[in-house]
């Protein structure tokens, strides 16, 4: 339990409509993320669908799937809590940890905007998983409550459920990622706009601005640029088979490149 917090699992069509409820207080009624038919469905043939509960009140819930290799990952398709600050996300996570530990699951994968400044830190510090892949556009144009007016890119994040890291953030210990002095900033915020700098270092700190949300309704030109400019530098780099270690002062992703491919 985190805050007050109780999670268990639903199973009752009664606990599916809270969801759809909760999911539309979150993402607006026109889009609806799950259904309790496939809520029902999922649960009934041994996944994950749970809900945080502060007293007899639903005030999150997950819903997650097995994915390959067959026994040993779940993708967590969909993860929402009533109001931040109130510890809701970690203990639905936390819970869907001790879940897959108790089925010899390994890890735990799942998809989030790369631009969204507090969901990085939550992902990367507070949980431990690692961004591996930066998808483009991934669910195609989607006007919802939280996405209308921009593209859908995705980072995939991969939760090493075993990994020293992340049996640390589990027992909520410090795990700080060190960022060595010379590192060079590839990406970073000039009177709210995206500028690009350098790669050439073994570790490239790249920036996002601190609430995308909020630059979508006031400055869209400004989401946008910081959109694409996230994608090409995230996407070069990754390309370049550099790989995202962690999220410094809860602004920049810390990027490790090869050292192959680090031109002095």
């Amino acid at each position: 339990m985190v805050s007050g917090i109780a999670v268990r699992e639903l199973h009752e069509v009664g606990e599916y409509l809270q969801v759809v409820r909760l999911f539309g207080g979150i993402w607006g009624p026109d889009l609806q993320p799950v259904t309790i038919e496939m809520m029902r469905a999922l649960a009934h043939s041994g996944n994950y669908v749970a809900g945080a509960f502060d007293g007899e009140s639903l005030v999150g819930a997950s819903v997650a799937f097995l994915a390959m290799p067959a026994g040993r990952a779940l993708h967590s398709h969909i993860t929402g809590a009533a109001g931040a600050g109130r510890g809701i996300g970690l203990a639905l996570k936390l819970h869907q940890r001790e879940w897959a530990l108790a089925r010899g699951i390994e890890r735990i994968t799942w998809t989030y905007d790369p631009l969204v400044r507090r969901n990085a830190y939550f992902n990367l510090v507070k949980l431990g998983a690692r961004p591996e892949e930066y998808l483009p556009s991934f669910y195609g144009p989607m006007e919802d409550a939280i996405n209308a007016g921009d593209e859908t890119d995705r980072m995939l994040a991969v939760w090493r459920l075993n990994a020293p890291h992340v049996a640390a953030a589990a027992r909520r210990e410090p795990y700080p990622v060190v960022v060595p002095r010379d590192a060079v900033v590839g990406l970073e915020s000039r009177d709210g706009r995206p500028v690009v700098g350098r790669w050439d270092a073994p570790v490239v700190l790249v920036e996002v601005p601190p609430d995308i949300t909020a630059m979508r309704r006031e400055d869209p030109g400004a989401a946008k640029a910081w959109r694409y400019a996230l994608r090409d530098t995230l996407c070069g780099l990754l390309g370049d088979g550099a790989r995202i270690i962690g999220f410094h002062n809860k602004s920049y992703y810390v990027v490790e490149r090869s050292q192959a491919g680090v031109t002095e």
